[in-house]
């Protein structure tokens, strides 16, 4: 029987205390989080896991510089701690970062020092590096493409950066591994109800197109941009929660920096903060954001942004980025809580919780590196409301699936599975051939695909090359180069036939061009 079969048995056949909706960070974090304190639990999405906020995050395990100039010390402080929490579970999947922050006025170096101090205070124990002040030369040496006339110096600080999707397919596996029933692609279509309370909801299987009805004390609906959708299942006349904003980033090479050390450029003219990051071997610059006008999983991008990004990071650059330079845009939208104001940056990242007449506990909102928090204060917050027996929250010291002892190395792709690495290599110990590169322009090998397809919940082409390995995001054209590759040895591994095959390439080359630019 394999994996998935035995879920949806398993999912059919129990009652549960927790039903969560919701496969991207906040949902499976509340997974893990109840599972581990003993309730019986169950998660379904109707897509992929992390299949659209959560896997489209600028990659930053972070405080939120930014959020000290607006006086946002409380979120900045818990978010420090969080990030703290991140590393120490998850060391295969976060890794300590340096960013530079360059000076070109003599004010902006004890300026911008004094804050990125601050954030040092309030890291505490926590800190990942301390903050420095360097110097014209020594700056140069840390960024070898910094634009140099009238650079005066550099602010160098710590923060975190991850693997967003492979973060919460750990989650996936820790919840499963807990004794948690853990299923994508299923939707919930309605909730059941007794005397007015919801008592579990009907699911239907996406692939299959089977419903079947799930029995759970508390149903929590943690969707992200799709949280109103859920919400008006349950009542249809709920005023709207969310304000949904665009945030685009674009991928270019790694000759851009030219060493492991990202730039932070403090301020834009609309006062946001843009990041060029160094990440699996290219560099990711971003973000935008923009009022979205629908949720959608794949928002696309408008050529406005990549021209914002551009404008925003090329004055920083010795050496220029052209459209040329760009081999992947990738956009996601952000599950903002209402507020007055026009803008959506200036919309609160902190977290909301609510419980309907009926019972249906939603949370919304919160930042990516505020997950387990998040997960912990929803739990709780149930707890308070006699809605699950009292038991303590177990998350904060506990390591994610792959958790390693140490670090392995970041430059090597197979890190990323941390003690499961071992596990992918002995494929290719059965099956040399499994040891080949899917492109070479990209760090993946076949072994990867069956490993995502026996033991990493992975049912298509779009969930190999773009969550499980992040070649879509790395590099657009090289990842539908792979796709016949990995259809093929998907169909191998889940019984499919030619046409399915045929079918999950066109699909998967159809989505991928909204991923790179013409040309």
């Amino acid at each position: 029987m394999n994996q998935r079969t035995q879920a949806l048995q398993q999912i059919q056949s129990d009652t549960f205390d927790v039903l969560i909706l919701g496969g991207g960070a906040t949902g499976l974090g509340i997974a893990v989080d109840a599972v581990t304190r003993g309730y019986r639990t169950a998660l379904v999405d109707a897509g992929d896991f992390a299949q659209a906020t959560s896997s489209r995050a600028t990659k930053l395990v972070h405080g939120g510089v930014r959020y000290l100039a607006s006086g946002q010390i409380s979120l900045v402080y818990e978010a420090l701690h969080e990030r703290a929490a991140m590393l120490r579970n998850a060391p295969h999947l976060v890794q300590p970062l340096p960013f530079v922050t360059p000076a070109y006025r003599w004010f902006d170096l004890p300026y911008y020092g004094a804050g990125l101090k601050l954030y040092d205070v309030l890291s505490g124990k926590a800190t990942m590096g301390p903050t420095s002040i360097f110097g014209h030369d020594k700056t140069l040496t840390l960024l070898p493409n910094i634009a140099r006339k009238n650079l005066k110096g550099s602010i160098v600080y710590y923060d975190g950066q991850f693997d967003d999707a492979r973060f919460c397919l750990a989650l996936a596996r820790t919840a499963v591994d807990h004794g948690a029933t853990v299923l994508n692609y299923v939707r919930c279509v309605s909730f059941e109800k007794a005397s007015g309370k919801i008592n579990g909801a009907v699911l239907r299987d996406e692939e299959t197109g089977n419903s079947f009805q799930v029995n759970a004390k508390v149903v929590v609906n943690a969707t992200g941009i799709f949280t109103d959708e859920v919400r008006h299942l349950d009542n249809p006349s709920d005023a709207s929660l969310l304000n949904v904003s665009r945030g685009t980033h674009i991928v270019v090479p790694p000759t851009v920096l030219g060493r492991d050390y990202a730039i932070m450029v403090p301020k834009t003219e609309d006062g946001r903060v843009i990041f060029a990051i160094p990440w699996l071997g290219k560099v990711v610059i971003g973000t935008t954001d923009l009022a979205a006008p629908k949720p959608e999983v794949e928002p696309g991008h408008q050529d406005d942004e990549i021209d914002y990004i551009l404008h925003h990071i090329n004055p920083y650059l010795q050496h220029t980025i052209t459209r040329a330079d760009i081999l992947s845009v990738f956009s996601g939208l952000r599950p903002l809580i209402t507020g007055p104001g026009a803008s959506t940056a200036k919309l609160s990242r902190e977290h909301h919780i609510e419980r309907s007449s009926s019972g249906l506990l939603t949370i919304a909102g919160g930042k990516w590196t505020t997950y387990r928090r998040m997960a912990q204060d929803l739990v709780d917050f149930a707890i308070k409301h006699e809605m699950l027996p009292a038991a303590a929250c177990r998350t904060e010291k506990l390591p994610l699936r792959g958790a390693p002892l140490k670090a392995g190395d970041p430059h090597n792709a197979l890190s990323r599975y941390g003690t499961d690495r071992a596990a992918v290599e002995a494929l290719i110990t059965t099956d040399a051939s499994l040891g080949a590169k899917l492109d070479e322009a990209l760090p993946f090998i076949e072994a990867e695909v069956v490993y995502a397809a026996r033991e990493e919940m992975a049912r298509t082409v779009e969930d190999v090359l773009s969550r499980r390995m992040r070649a879509l995001l790395l590099d657009a054209k090289a990842a539908v180069r792979s796709a016949p590759k990995v259809a093929e040895l998907l169909a191998r591994e889940l019984g499919h036939g030619t046409e399915w095959r045929f079918e999950q390439v066109a699909a998967f080359r159809e989505l991928a061009a909204r991923f790179y630019l013409p040309g």
